[in-house]
C-alpha cells in the first residue's frame, strides 16, 4: 500500500470498525459486498440487459440521433506499425468479449441482448500523408470529430468502430468509437492491456497468449437479475427512499432559462491545480482519514452551497460496481450511479463537513448495487425532460491510470476522449491525479451557461481549495466571506494591472509622437 493509502489509514480513530473496513476495501478496490460465484448461464440466447444497459437502452429509445453516450478514444502510434498484427488484435479482442458483439432487439415485448457467434471487423487506413502540417491538424479534427458523432444503431452490429489515420511514414493514429452500452471507463484500462498483449504475441507469429474468461458480460447480467431480489432489494430500496426523501433541486443561477426540453450540447473549461496545492490537498485528506474524493467532493459541494444558498446538496457520482473478481476483466458497461446527499446546514467547520461527506459517501457505496433506475423508480420521480432525474451535477474523480503501451518498434500512447459536444447534465466536473497536479475539466450545458460564467465557477472553486488546506477549521460562513474577499482583491489586482498597462501604453504612444514631432 502506498504512502498516500497509508496515511488515510493510520486515522482509524475517526471511523468506526465497520466504516474502517470499507474505506480501506475501496482503497484497495475490493469492494466486494459478498463472495457469492457469478455462474456461466446455461445456454447460449438472448439474455436480459444488465440494468445499467437498460437505463442507457432506455435513454437511447428517447432519443436515437443523440450521441451524448458515444465513447471515443485515441491511440497514437510512433515507428514500424504492422497493421494486420493491429486488426487482428482488434478481431481477437471483439471475439474474448461477447459485450463487444451484441446488439439489443426486442423480442415479446422486452428489450434483450442477442451476441453473434463470431464477428469480424475491418480497420479501415485513411492516408493523410500528403497533406502539409498546416492541414494536418484540421483534417485530424474534421475527420475524428466526424467519425466520434456517427449515430449508433443499438439493434445493428457493431458497436465497436475503429478507424487508422496514417499520418506519416512512422506515425498512425488510431480511433476507438464505442457507444457507452458496451463499455466503461474501467473496460478501456481492459482493452489496451489486452491489445498489447496480443499485438506483441501476433507480431512474434504467436497465438493469443491471453487466457480464457470466467464469464462473459450476459452471464453477469443474468446473474445481476436473479440476485437482486427479496430481503436484498428491500435493503437497498429502503436506504435509498429514507436517504432520498423530499429531495431538492439544485437551483443554480444560469445565464439563461431552462428550456422545456433538453438539447444536449455543451462545452469544457479546465483547471489545472498547480503541484504544491495538489500535494496539499493529499495531505488534509490523509491528516482528515478521507480519501481525495471526498476532499474534492467536500470542496465542489462548499461551492454549489454558495451559489445557491443552499444547506442541502445533492450531487451524482459514478462507481465503477465491480465487487466481483470475475467481472474485474470484463469489457462492458458496469458503472452504476450514487446520489450523494449533504446537509451543510448549522455552519459547519470544513473539517466537521468533511465528516459528512465521509458518512453519506460510505453509505452509498455500501447501498451501490440497487441500479440508478430502481433508484428513480422506487422513489416515484416523474420524467422531466428538461433535467436528469434526482440530481443535475455530477462530480467524478478518476484514480483509474491506463496501462502502459509497449509495443513491439513501436512507441505507442494513449490521448484524451474526444469530446462529442453533448451532456445530460447541467455540469459534470470531471477530476484526475497526474504527475503534474489534479486536473480538471467542467463540462457545462450551452444552453444554460456562458463560458464566462463556468471559468469564474473554476477560479473560485481553486480559491476554495487553497482556502481549505490552510484553515480546515475556517466555518462556512467564513469560507464563504472568504471567497468574497479574495475575489474582491483579484479584480482590484486586475484591474490596477490593465490599469498600468493602458498607461504604459500611452506613454509609449506620446514618446512616439513626440519623436515623430521632432
Amino acid at each position: 500500500m502506498d504512502n498516500k493509502k497509508d496515511g488515510i489509514l493510520k486515522r482509524r480513530s475517526k471511523l468506526s470498525p465497520t466504516q474502517r473496513e470499507l474505506l480501506e476495501k475501496r482503497l484497495r478496490g475490493q469492494f466486494d459486498s459478498q463472495l457469492e460465484v457469478i455462474p456461466r448461464r446455461s445456454q447460449i440466447s438472448p439474455t436480459p440487459l444488465s440494468f445499467a444497459q437498460q437505463r442507457l437502452w432506455f435513454l437511447h429509445q428517447l432519443d436515437p440521433t443523440s450521441t451524448a453516450y458515444n465513447v471515443s478514444g485515441f491511440l497514437r502510434f510512433t515507428g514500424s506499425l504492422n497493421v494486420t498484427a493491429l486488426e487482428d488484435s482488434l478481431n481477437e479482442i471483439v471475439q474474448r468479449h461477447e459485450s463487444l458483439r451484441t446488439t439489443f432487439k426486442m423480442i415479446e415485448g422486452q428489450p434483450v441482448q442477442v451476441i453473434a457467434p463470431f464477428l469480424s471487423i475491418v480497420l479501415p487506413t485513411v492516408d493523410l500523408q500528403k497533406l502539409p502540417k498546416n492541414q494536418l491538424e484540421q483534417e485530424i479534427q474534421r475527420l475524428t470529430t466526424k467519425e466520434a458523432q456517427v449515430v449508433f444503431n443499438l439493434a445493428q452490429e457493431p458497436l465497436l468502430r475503429p478507424i487508422l489515420l496514417h499520418l506519416s511514414k512512422t506515425e498512425y493514429l488510431m480511433q476507438l468509437t464505442t457507444h457507452h452500452i458496451a463499455i466503461d471507463g474501467w473496460s478501456i484500462g481492459v482493452f489496451v492491456r489486452e491489445l498489447t498483449a496480443l499485438y506483441k504475441a501476433f507480431c512474434a507469429g504467436l497465438p493469443s497468449p491471453l487466457p480464457e474468461l470466467p464469464i462473459q458480460y450476459a452471464d453477469f447480467a443474468l446473474w445481476q437479475r436473479q440476485s437482486l431480489q427479496g430481503e436484498k432489494l428491500e435493503s437497498q430500496i429502503t436506504y435509498w427512499k429514507k436517504h432520498l426523501d423530499s429531495l431538492p433541486c439544485l437551483q443554480l443561477p444560469t445565464d439563461r432559462p431552462r428550456q422545456a426540453i433538453q438539447t444536449f450540447r455543451s462545452a469544457k473549461q479546465y483547471l489545472m491545480l498547480s503541484k504544491a496545492l495538489s500535494e496539499d490537498i493529499k495531505a488534509l485528506s490523509q491528516q482528515e482519514g478521507v480519501t481525495l474524493f471526498m476532499t474534492l467532493l467536500a470542496t465542489f459541494q462548499t461551492l454549489l452551497h454558495w451559489y445557491t444558498s443552499q444547506d442541502d446538496i445533492v450531487v451524482g457520482t459514478d462507481i465503477a460496481n465491480r465487487n466481483q473478481a470475475e467481472i474485474e476483466g470484463l469489457i462492458g458497461f458496469f458503472v452504476n450511479q450514487l446520489v450523494l446527499r449533504t446537509n451543510l446546514s448549522g455552519n459547519p467547520s470544513f473539517r466537521e463537513l468533511l465528516g459528512r461527506v465521509r458518512e453519506v459517501t460510505l453509505g452509498a457505496y455500501t447501498h451501490q448495487e440497487l441500479p440508478f433506475e430502481k433508484v428513480v423508480d422506487a422513489l416515484k420521480v416523474k420524467r422531466n425532460l428538461s433535467r436528469m432525474p434526482l440530481f443535475q451535477v455530477k462530480f467524478v474523480f478518476d484514480n483509474i491510470a491506463l496501462p502502459l503501451l509497449e509495443l513491439t518498434n513501436l512507441t505507442a500512447s494513449t490521448l484524451n476522449h474526444l469530446d462529442t459536444e453533448e451532456t445530460t447534465l447541467d455540469l459534470f466536473l470531471r477530476m484526475v491525479d497526474t504527475e503534474q497536479g489534479i486536473k480538471a475539466d467542467l463540462e457545462y450545458d450551452i444552453e444554460l451557461f456562458d463560458a464566462s460564467s463556468i471559468i469564474k465557477m473554476l477560479k473560485k472553486f481553486e480559491i476554495l481549495l487553497n482556502t481549505v488546506v490552510k484553515q480546515p477549521e475556517i466555518r462556512l460562513n467564513e469560507l464563504v466571506d472568504n471567497l468574497v474577499e479574495v475575489e474582491k482583491q483579484q479584480e482590484l489586482y486586475i484591474k490596477s494591472k490593465r490599469k498600468k498597462e493602458y498607461s504604459n501604453l500611452l506613454k509609449n504612444v506620446q514618446r512616439k509622437a513626440i519623436m515623430t514631432l521632432n
